[in-house]
């Protein structure tokens, strides 16, 4: 059993762990509002961005970008993988790497043949693809210290440039999406090639007959590489709240976990101090037994 000053020792560092995980779950839900706040700023424009663009596309059926062509054969895809930085967030960066793996596993098996390129973006991915046995196009380590647009628009150009000169005929996005503050899923979204959700419904607002300045294969030149920069910045931003999400519930269980063992450990201080003092008690009663005999 252990003694009252090892007891003590113990009970002295779990408090200090209920301070720390305290704190890091109050700045995590800090860091949480702001990026939530970020992606509420930023989807109304991406979403009126990419109904513009499913509009146009739809109508310019003489227009072909090569944005916009699926390729015959596939033989060569990337993959964008956003994980976190850090750790303490409870599976977020498992939960996406696995689904990453997995998903490589099965584009294996669909596209037999196909060679697969990663661009990790996060230190968390590219930690983990650096032991792996594939390649690594290009790599962004440290992005979400300050998340920055640039980056974004960075990583977007690669993806577009491997495509554009046939490189990739195949481009993906492996993310965790914002669900809620207590759902974060790992997903695969299409990057390249853009396939516009046509609906006849959504264009109606628009109406039936429109004119287009300068033309329609400019504008669409001019909207396509905005639409690829809001999707990976929104991509980025959704990772970004996803993982304060994961951490506030993270550090606030491990909080919950250290108070339930400072508990126990308590309980057993005082069971242990008792007994002391019930020894200290029967040593002092039998020494003045023996010596009144």
């Amino acid at each position: 059993m252990a003694t009252l000053r090892e007891i003590r020792e113990r009970i002295g560092g779990v408090k200090s762990i209920i301070k720390i995980t305290s704190a890091m779950k109050l700045v995590a839900a800090a860091k949480m509002k702001r990026a939530q706040d970020a992606i509420t700023s930023a989807k109304p424009y991406a979403a009126k961005v990419s109904d513009v663009l499913s509009f146009l596309a739809g109508n310019a059926s003489d227009v072909v970008d090569p944005l916009l062509q699926e390729r015959e054969t596939i033989s060569s895809i990337g993959l964008i993988v956003i994980s976190a930085d850090r750790g303490l967030c409870g599976g977020f960066n498992t939960n996406l790497l696995k689904k990453a793996d997995k998903h490589m596993a099965q584009l294996r098996e669909q596209y037999p043949g196909a060679s697969l390129h990663v661009i990790p973006v996060g230190q968390k991915a590219c930690d983990h693809f650096d032991k792996l046995d594939v390649d690594v196009v290009d790599s962004f380590p440290g992005v979400f210290t300050k998340l920055d647009f640039g980056t974004a628009q960075d990583i977007a150009r690669i993806g577009v440039d491997k495509f554009a000169s046939e490189d990739f005929d195949l481009v993906q996005i492996v993310v965790n999406e914002f669900v809620s503050v207590v759902k974060q899923d790992p997903i695969v979204e299409q990057f390249l090639p853009i396939v516009p959700n046509v609906d006849e419904e959504e264009q109606s607002p628009y109406g039936m007959d429109f004119i287009v300045e300068p033309s329609l294969p400019d504008v669409l030149s001019s909207l396509l590489p905005k639409h690829l920069n809001l999707h990976v910045w929104r991509a980025m931003l959704d990772s970004n709240a996803a993982e304060q999400a994961a951490r506030m519930l993270s550090m606030d269980n491990a909080t919950r976990n250290a108070e339930d063992l400072l508990d126990d450990l308590e309980l057993n201080y005082n069971k242990a101090r008792q007994a002391a003092i019930t020894t200290e008690i029967l040593e002092v009663v039998g020494g003045a037994e023996a010596l009144s005999k």
